[in-house]
């Protein structure tokens, strides 16, 4: 690490505020990574018969554990967890429920008996798994739902985490390609000048005008509602967003003294633009972050909770917004999807404002 960098990485420890947002936001995000092993509905390992299976990356058939069907094991069934945990037993078939209860009381007999195991995740629900629990839903926390379930009965807190991970994921993709492609777009704008710049504005200006929302709507009705097309819209309208920070910071610096005498060494203008230009200007684009990815985690929320975003069925906390506003009666949802919302969002802004006075030559930090 050179030493401006370890310089800076020591201003963004000294500002307790960012440094403990980014260990608070990195425990979060990397438990959500690992998602499938902290809530799913299939065990993390299996133990039958001296074999060991990973049903959360494989797929075994019931027939693997001596059931009668070719389909993918429901492991939640009474029958299935009674011919993994006696080893194939029969008459599984016919008193599923008292074998079991006999295994986990020590006190099942059989003469041809090889007690297996499973392992289960802590929370043994996915984020599309219907809870067993009686009443009417939405349920409200308890009986093994922290965070109650849903008005279809999933679980709320299986879908929180899942949700957590794929509106990160979609932040992270989104705000990156956006970037790239604002900073290129607003450097060649402010480098060169003249005519240049004078057509990218006006492109930049009609671009803008353009009605995103229903240009998603239409595309979504003709091609069908997908993770990747919703990221591609999004950075198809959100890659102006650093154009006119960039643009204005270059259009500062191209007189300035090193950039004349880097054209008088010959110098190529890429290589003045992104190694001895951009660096200067990325106090005002790191400036700029925390609005975009706040901006892209509201859009994906706002897209959802409106109908036109990500697949009915994958875990949106937009989609839990809208259960909230749907099911009054229900609390748990409502402060549920304000707090996940308010902690990611705190946490992002405070992660990037350390980073912008990081990178900010006249603040230092005691």
């Amino acid at each position: 690490m050179s030493p401006l960098n370890q310089r800076r990485w020591r201003n963004f420890r000294k500002n307790g505020r960012a440094f403990w947002s980014l260990i608070i936001f990195s425990f979060i995000f990397v438990a959500s990574l690992f998602a499938e092993f902290i809530a799913n509905d299939k065990p993390i390992l299996v133990e039958y018969r001296g074999g060991y299976y990973m049903p959360i990356f494989n797929f075994y058939a019931e027939t693997e554990f001596g059931g009668d069907f070719r389909t993918e094991a429901a492991y939640r069934d009474i029958e299935v967890r009674c011919l993994i945990r006696s080893g194939g037993l029969e008459d599984c078939f016919d008193d599923p429920e008292g074998i079991v209860e006999q295994i986990e009381a020590g006190t099942f007999q059989a003469t041809d008996f090889d007690e297996g195991w499973m392992l289960w995740p802590l929370i043994p629900y996915s984020y599309d798994t219907s809870v067993d629990r009686p009443g009417a839903a939405p349920l409200p926390p308890g009986d093994g739902n922290l965070l109650g379930t849903d008005d279809t009965k999933r679980d709320v807190f299986a879908r929180v985490l899942y949700g957590f991970r794929l509106s990160i994921v979609f932040t992270i993709i989104v705000t990156v390609a956006a970037s790239i492609i604002g900073i290129i777009a607003g450097a060649v704008q402010g480098y060169f000048g003249g005519r240049t710049d004078l057509i990218f504005q006006r492109i930049i200006e009609i671009w803008g005008a353009t009605p995103s929302l229903y240009i998603i709507i239409i595309m979504f009705a003709i091609l069908g509602r997908s993770f990747w097309l919703l990221v591609f819209l999004t950075i198809l309208f959100g890659w102006t967003a650093l154009v006119g920070v960039v643009r204005a910071e270059f259009l500062r610096a191209r007189n300035l003294e090193y950039v004349r005498a880097a054209k008088a060494l010959g110098v190529s203008n890429w290589t003045i633009m992104f190694r001895h230009m951009l660096p200067n200007a990325m106090v005002a684009t790191l400036t700029m972050l925390p609005f975009i990815v706040t901006g892209t985690i509201g859009t994906l929320a706002s897209l959802d909770f409106l109908g036109f975003g990500l697949p009915a069925s994958a875990p949106s906390l937009g989609e839990l917004t809208l259960q909230a506003k749907q099911n009054l009666q229900a609390p748990w949802l409502a402060f549920t999807a304000f707090f996940t919302f308010a902690i990611m969002l705190s946490l992002l802004v405070f992660i990037f404002e350390g980073v912008r006075d990081a990178f900010d030559p006249r603040k230092t930090f005691q």
